[in-house]
C-alpha cells in the first residue's frame, strides 16, 4: 500500500539542537542497511554519549550543518550536509550530504524529497556547484529515490576503516 503524500507545510526543516540526538541517533540507526536492530536496542544505542559527542562536533564546525524535519512536532527525519573546498575544477566548491534518513512510518510520503530539495538550495546558497552522497550498495530503495531526484549514479565508491 502507497503511503499518503505529506503537504509540504506539515513539514519543518531546521537545524538539529542537541536535545534532537537521541532521536536522530535512533533514525540512523533505524535505516542502518548493515545491521538489524530491535526498539530496545536502537533506544539503549541512541543514549549512548557518542552519539552527544559527535553532535557537538558537528556543530561546532563551520563547514557541516545537521538539519531535521518535523512533523506534528516529532523529528520524523535528518539529514547532515558539509561544505568542501577543493581544487578541482577551478576550486568548486562541494557539498556531502550525509546521514539521510526519514523515520520507517514516514517512508514514502515526500519528506525525503522535501528534505533534499532543502539541502540543494542550502548547499547551493552556501556557492556549492556539485553534490556528491553515497548510499550503502544494498539500498536499492535509496538508490531508487535519488535517481529519481536527478542524482546520477557516476562514481564507484570506496572506504575504509581506520
Amino acid at each position: 500500500m502507497m503511503a499518503k503524500p505529506v503537504d509540504e507545510a506539515e513539514i519543518t526543516l531546521r537545524v538539529a539542537r542537541r536535545e534532537d540526538v537521541r532521536r536522530i541517533a535512533s533514525l540512523i540507526l533505524m535505516g542502518s542497511a548493515t545491521q538489524s536492530l530491535t526498539a530496545e536496542e536502537v533506544a539503549a544505542e541512541a543514549a549512548l554519549p557518542d552519539y552527544e559527542r559527535a553532535f557537538d562536533e558537528v556543530a561546532a564546525s563551520p563547514e557541516s550543518t545537521l538539519f531535521v524535519a518535523e512533523r506534528g512536532g516529532e523529528v520524523v527525519g535528518t539529514y547532515q550536509v558539509t561544505l568542501i573546498p577543493g581544487i578541482a575544477a577551478r576550486g568548486r566548491k562541494r557539498a556531502k550530504f550525509e546521514s539521510v534518513h526519514v523515520a520507517p512510518e514516514c517512508r514514502g510520503m515526500g519528506i525525503g524529497a522535501i528534505m533534499i530539495r532543502h539541502a540543494l538550495a542550502f548547499a547551493k546558497a552556501e556557492g556549492a556547484e556539485l553534490v556528491e552522497l553515497s548510499s550503502n550498495k544494498c539500498r536499492s530503495d535509496a538508490h531508487r529515490f535519488y535517481r529519481n531526484l536527478g542524482f546520477d549514479q557516476s562514481h564507484e565508491g570506496f572506504k575504509i576503516v581506520i
